[in-house]
């Protein structure tokens, strides 16, 4: 059963940082300078020339990306098997879709396949810090209870993150959250091997947040959108989970919440709402 908290659909605090800032995402490409003053569309910016980037792994065509013209597509409804509704909305300018939140530097699709918004889903796992007799830990300054959370490591990105990932066509956003931990955080590619130990987790989860993300692969035509779940173990009940890490993930493991997290994308933000959701140390 999923379920949503009051403020899930808000934006992050941070709208659009990394994404118009510095180098595109693992490249070094240098996205045209962005003045804060100048992000939205709205705003008239005669000398923007933003840089024209799609990675060649997406103009390859694999079967997950869309065609380099999109004029045949249709946005802003479900086009065929593939979303293209978004929780904010976006126009069409020139036969491209438009970031809703604005300038980045960067036209064409990066490092995405899809024109538009592209669909993720990420599960935040978390539990209770114990000690050796299974009390909760409380933190000495706050006072309040330390919440852990399950974390990987962006390989390619070199950062800690959300163990999360896109949805795949047709696929609802249940399958996606369940299918991402267990690639990701139980290394399980061959999801049935671990698929009842997965759907015990996964039985109830609150959306703490739906909308746009701050990612370092967001261009002016192509951005990320998320749906952010937790599944939390009050009583400590996910101890028999092992965390491998699989997938594009370096590394796993449970992670303390603190506002001293530096995280992948909007991923502190979701991670601080989690927090305050269950009165934890931040």
């Amino acid at each position: 059963m999923l379920s949503v908290i009051r403020g899930a659909m808000s934006r992050p605090k941070r709208t659009h940082f990394k994404a118009c800032t510095g180098n595109y995402a693992n490249t070094n490409i240098r996205r045209a300078d962005v003045p804060n003053d100048k992000i939205s569309f709205t705003t008239p910016f005669s000398t923007y020339q933003p840089i024209d980037f799609t990675a060649d792994f997406v103009k390859s065509g694999p079967v997950w990306a869309d065609p380099a013209d999109p004029s045949e597509l249709k946005f802003n409804t479900i086009d065929g098997s593939t979303d293209r509704t978004s929780f904010l909305g976006y126009i069409i300018e020139n036969g491209f879709p438009q970031n809703p939140i604005g300038r980045t530097g960067v036209i064409g699709r990066g490092n995405l396949g899809k024109w538009g918004p592209n669909h993720a889903a990420d599960p935040i796992l978390t539990s209770w810090k114990r000690d050796e007799r299974g009390e909760k830990i409380y933190h000495k300054i706050s006072k309040r209870p330390i919440l852990r959370f399950v974390a990987i490591f962006r390989k390619k990105d070199s950062e800690w993150a959300i163990p999360g990932g896109m949805c795949d066509p047709g696929e609802n956003i249940s399958q996606t959250l369940k299918r991402e931990f267990a690639e990701e955080a139980l290394n399980s590619n061959d999801f049935p091997e671990r698929q009842e130990s997965v759907e015990n987790i996964f039985k109830k989860g609150i959306k703490i947040y739906q909308g746009y993300v701050d990612d370092p692969r967001n261009t002016d035509n192509a951005w990320m959108e998320t749906q952010a779940y937790n599944f939390h173990d009050e009583i400590g009940k996910l101890d028999f989970v092992k965390l491998e890490a699989g997938d594009d993930a370096g590394a796993v493991k449970w992670t303390d919440m603190s506002s001293d997290l530096a995280l992948y994308a909007s991923h502190k933000d979701f991670i601080e709402k989690v927090a305050k959701l269950h009165d934890a140390h931040w």
